[in-house]
């Protein structure tokens, strides 16, 4: 019985922390999201563009030579992106959808 009880406390404890922990990266989360839009805010005020990240060149020429997925693991190396940014990214370079 002593056991049973104390695996039903640290299942509890366990779920309690991991809530807790969900709650606090959603709401950081949140935060970045909010001082990103004001620092784009601050940027487009003053005029300045973001540069382009090194590695871009060799992203645009094996999405022309039709080498999407090279292309689209160069996009991630060059800019940390997720996949599916790349992916929408390369998409973009090439005007039409990869496969």
């Amino acid at each position: 019985m002593t056991t049973l009880f104390l695996l039903l406390a640290l299942i509890a404890t366990a779920a309690w922390i991991t809530s807790t922990v969900t709650l606090r990266m959603k709401a950081l989360e949140r935060r970045a999201d909010r001082l990103e839009h004001r620092l784009g805010l601050v940027l487009d005020h003053f005029g300045i563009e973001e540069p382009e990240p090194a590695g871009m060149d060799a992203v645009r020429a094996l999405a022309r030579d039709g080498r999407t997925i090279e292309a689209i693991r160069a996009h991630r190396r060059a800019t940390g992106s997720g996949l599916a940014e790349a992916k929408q990214a390369v998409e973009a370079l090439t005007d039409r959808p990869a496969s």
